[in-house]
């Protein structure tokens, strides 16, 4: 936890410092700071746009009954921007509107489940245990007879049961 505030209250704001002199060298200052206040503008109007967009779809999914984990990744990733576009700097205003772009955010959003997939299923596989409910069971997770009996050696990973969907 120290690198990463670290990293973001030394290392990202000596970068920003240092890009914001190289371009001032190039485009002078005054063109330098309207830059950024014209970036912070321009991304808080793209930031409103998407945002309202983000927050319409996830709406929509809910309604339908559908979980939106997409769109509340697109969400996340607007305000990540947001907060970006607002921090004065350029390489801040860069990693901004590539969290703007739809295109990128879906590339991180693939690379994020990936990742996510490959640790749930390592986690699973770790773990061994199986509860099974039949009726008639002396304890609700413990099998009725021998038939239904697991390889102690080779547990599973199933949940056995029944269930009824009342609307």
């Amino acid at each position: 936890m120290f690198r990463i505030l670290f990293v973001l209250f030394i290392v990202v704001p000596i970068i920003e410092i240092a890009l914001l002199i190289q371009v001032s060298d190039i485009i002078g200052g005054v063109a330098t700071i309207a830059l950024v206040i014209l970036t912070a503008i321009f991304g808080a109007k793209l930031v409103k746009q998407q945002g309202l967009s983000a927050y319409s779809n996830v709406q929509g999914q809910m309604a339908q009954g559908q979980m939106p984990a997409t769109e509340l990744f697109a969400g996340l990733c607007v305000i990540i921007a947001g907060v970006l576009l607002m921090t004065p700097g350029i390489m801040t205003d860069i990693l901004g509107f590539m969290l703007l772009t739809p295109a990128i955010r879906a590339q991180l959003a693939k690379a994020l489940m990936k990742q996510v997939t490959v640790k749930m299923q390592s986690s699973m596989s770790q773990s061994h245990t199986t509860f099974t409910h039949h009726s008639g069971a002396a304890h609700p997770f413990e099998h009725a007879d021998d038939t239904h009996s697991q390889n102690k050696e080779h547990p599973s990973n199933t949940i056995e049961g029944e269930y009824q969907r009342k609307d």
